[in-house]
């Protein structure tokens, strides 16, 4: 270790702290004071930081870190029958026999009808 290093620092920090804020460096200083408030602001700032990201996921409902919920897979078989009639792999007969053994009733918004 280097001790000459240590107690040069030493010999500098201690005048340091001990300066005021007078005109002849007699008076106390607010420095301490102002350490104190500062680590009790940057307290405040972090709390009020981790608060709004709390309110701002819960009014959201769910994190983008959240898995998002899956389709029924009556809505991919649904857009499937839709796919497959629009390129004219299956005909009208088809389609609406198909949609109906779905309990679907093609033009009508999934839920609309419940």
């Amino acid at each position: 270790m280097n001790t000459g290093l240590a107690a040069f620092a030493a010999e500098i920090a201690v005048p340091a702290l001990r300066w005021g804020g007078g005109r002849w460096g007699d008076a106390p200083s607010a420095l301490p004071l102002a350490f104190h408030f500062a680590g009790v602001l940057m307290f405040l700032l972090l709390a009020l930081l981790v608060g709004v990201l709390f309110f701002v996921a819960r009014r959201k409902g769910r994190g983008p870190w959240a898995p998002q919920p899956r389709e029924a897979p009556e809505v991919g078989a649904q857009r499937l029958l839709a796919e497959r009639f629009a390129r004219g792999d299956i005909g009208v007969d088809e389609f609406m026999e198909r949609a109906s053994v779905l309990n679907w009733t093609p033009g009508v918004p999934p839920g609309a009808g419940k």
